[in-house]
């Protein structure tokens, strides 16, 4: 046999099953997450950005394609991207990342859910069934979806499972440390009256203990009429509160109202990777959340 020949062939079987995974991550912190496990054995592509709403994203013909090549798809799910997820999922026709397919992975399936209704009815606006899905508000979800995305990454490659074992472990083992600081730091945020935009900061408001006084969406999803904003500054003049929270991708004119009658500052959290400068990794979004917090309770 001739060496060239030799050579290919010996190329081949010694091959891993996997150069790279191709991963399509709904929003910015999973693919940041994915990145943070993964470094160079990852191509991530992410759906969506700071500046947008997940709940309400066109399925544009690049993510259909972008999907379609996907190995590993990595949403929020608990219907969080309900309004466009399966018309990709359809139109991409990739059966590797369909539900109950091993590349399909769904953060929320991995932690307890909060605020899960009774009843479900659209009149009360933007409902979830399953609860809550802003679960990455809570640096704690972050290590539960963090444990179970490692092992799903290392049974898609398990030519490189102990490399996804090793960097998934070196992962926790930095991101237990930052979480033993922003606990010690949360101490100090403990009771702080806030006024919040959408019901999306369920998490941080149970992980943190602040106090949510009113939304200025009187439900979730809708727009405020002027007769709650009414309602809101009354019932903020009757409680007083330190800041208004709204996220990066959230317009700011019901929050700019409020703040230009009681003079609180409103706080435009970065609410995911990418939503200012500061927020740039998973690391920083909690570094900076919990900066502009502590600076309205000093």
């Amino acid at each position: 046999m001739r060496p060239l020949l030799v050579f290919l062939l010996l190329s081949l079987t010694s091959a891993p099953a996997l150069a790279e995974l191709r991963v399509f991550a709904c929003e910015p912190e999973w693919g940041a997450l994915v990145r943070e496990l993964g470094g160079e054995r990852v191509t991530v592509y992410v759906a969506t950005t700071a500046q947008q709403d997940p709940h309400h994203i066109q399925a544009r013909p690049s993510l259909i394609g972008k999907l379609r090549r996907a190995d590993l798809l990595v949403c929020t799910g608990a219907q969080l991207e309900i309004g466009w997820l399966p018309v990709l999922l359809r139109r991409a026709a990739n059966p590797r990342v369909q539900p109950g397919r091993p590349g399909h992975f769904e953060a929320a399936r991995h932690v307890t859910l909060l605020d899960v209704p009774a009843s479900v009815d659209r009149a009360h606006g933007d409902v979830h069934p399953d609860g809550d899905p802003h679960i990455h508000t809570d640096p704690r979800n972050i290590e539960k979806v963090a444990v179970a995305l490692g092992e799903r990454l290392a049974s898609l490659d398990p030519a490189h499972a102990e490399a996804w074992q090793r960097d998934t472990a070196a992962f926790l083992a930095r991101w237990r440390m930052a979480l033993q600081g922003w606990q010690a730091r949360a101490e100090g945020l403990q009771g702080l009256p806030v006024v919040t935009q959408h019901k999306g900061w369920i998490y941080l408001v149970h992980w943190l203990g602040l106090r949510e006084v009113i939304r200025l969406e009187p439900r979730p999803g809708v727009p405020p009429s002027a007769s709650h904003l009414q309602k809101v500054l009354e019932t903020v003049r009757q409680t007083p509160v330190k800041a208004i929270l709204r996220a990066a991708y959230q317009p700011p004119r019901a929050a700019d109202w409020l703040h230009d009658r009681i003079g609180v500052p409103v706080l435009v959290l970065p609410y995911t990777v990418g939503g200012n400068p500061r927020a740039s990794d998973l690391f920083g979004l909690f570094d900076d959340t919990l900066a502009q917090l502590e600076r309205v309770a000093r």
